[in-house]
């Protein structure tokens, strides 16, 4: 007898826009159904698996992957690396399927979603998976802004307003591209955007999607499971009738390899001074996102940073384990921040680094 196929929820967004609090939601709230994650990365550091780590998700109570039930894939864009490590992690959800009553996949935020739909059309996945439906969250307030909106007016005025956006037609492009895969489009961040500039954005996201795609509002990535889940969308039977702006799979040209990743680590006194120093690396080079960690002096817990431009947030996720607590009581737990942008040299925005965080605590004495 033939057993059913298992939903796949593909999660996909620009930088910032909260799909891992997303997940996290989702995670915390699903009532008994046996769910596994694969979440692919960008960058050296797995920021993302550490953030679902910080959640109690998928670990033990020492902090350690339990084997099974959360998969990352650390070397960057899905797009590239589908055949080389998709399947295999694939293969092994499906060694366990009876264990498992659906998938979530976080892309990266630079990531195309059409190639990774695409992939559950091959016979090794297309009889065992199906996509319920990919869910592209946006960024309210970005979008909002005009950054990645349709209207080439208001990405000109905003290029003329700020130096730093003078790579953003690329980033644009993918916005459309995350836009036309989507099943359901979730518009995320509304607090911080009045009804009527929610409104006007909603009529813009609408001119790009088809008319079955529905647009739901939420604040901090919460929703109704019901809302998420079970949409039945079998998104790998139509993705080819999606229009995209970067081609298939197997073109070389990949618009993501204008992206770099690099990471920087120091000390920091204070939550203000490691957020003001790296606005100031925001400010001087073209930095688009910001994920990270900073170690506190004194403070039990770690603290989550995460900035899409100037805009920064920060929670404290969970405790530290013995090992990182014996290291901040001796002074040598570093915080480290990815930052992700174009032509970012490690070395340069380190200095930078340095710098710009003694200023900030010679600032606060």
């Amino acid at each position: 007898m033939q057993m059913r196929k298992i939903p796949v929820t593909i999660v996909t967004g620009f930088l910032g826009s909260g799909k891992t609090t997303l997940l996290r939601h989702i995670l915390q709230h699903a009532g008994g159904l046996r769910v596994a994650v694969i979440v692919n990365e960008f960058g050296e550091l797995g920021i993302d698996g550490e953030i679902l780590r910080g959640c109690g998700i998928g670990c033990d109570e020492n902090g350690n992957e339990t084997q099974g039930q959360l998969y990352e894939l650390a070397n960057g864009c899905l797009c590239c690396t589908v055949q080389e490590e998709f399947f295999p992690v694939m293969e092994q959800l499906l060694e366990r399927r009876g264990d498992i009553d659906h998938v979530l996949i976080e892309t990266s935020g630079l990531a195309l979603p059409k190639p990774l739909v695409q992939a559950f059309n091959w016979p090794s996945i297309r009889n065992a998976f199906t996509v319920d439906a990919v869910v592209t969250v946006v960024d309210g307030p970005a979008a909002a802004s005009g950054q990645f909106a349709a209207n080439p007016q208001a990405v000109d005025a905003q290029r003329r307003a700020d130096p730093n956006l003078d790579h953003e037609s690329p980033l644009h492009e993918l916005f459309e591209d995350q836009l036309s895969a989507a099943d359901l489009v979730i518009l995320n961040k509304t607090d911080l955007i009045d009804a009527a500039g929610q409104e006007a954005l909603i009529a813009e996201l609408r001119e790009e999607l088809p008319p079955q795609v529905k647009i739901v509002r939420a604040q901090h990535g919460q929703l109704d499971l019901h809302t998420l889940l079970g949409l039945e969308a079998a998104s790998e039977e139509s993705i080819h009738l999606r229009h995209d702006h970067h081609g298939s799979a197997d073109d070389a040209d990949h618009h993501h390899d204008e992206f770099d990743s690099v990471v920087v680590e120091a000390r920091v006194a204070s939550r203000e001074g490691a957020i003001e120093a790296l606005q100031k690396l925001v400010d001087n080079h073209t930095i688009y996102r910001v994920k990270g960690f900073a170690a506190l002096p004194g403070a039990p817990m770690r603290l989550v940073i995460q900035g899409v431009g100037r805009r920064f947030d920060s929670y404290f996720d969970r405790r530290w384990n013995a090992q990182e607590s014996a290291a901040q009581q001796e002074g040598s737990l570093s915080s480290r921040f990815v930052l992700i942008g174009e032509d970012l040299d490690a070395a340069t925005l380190q200095g930078a680094f340095d710098a710009a965080l003694a200023v900030a605590q010679t600032a606060a004495q």
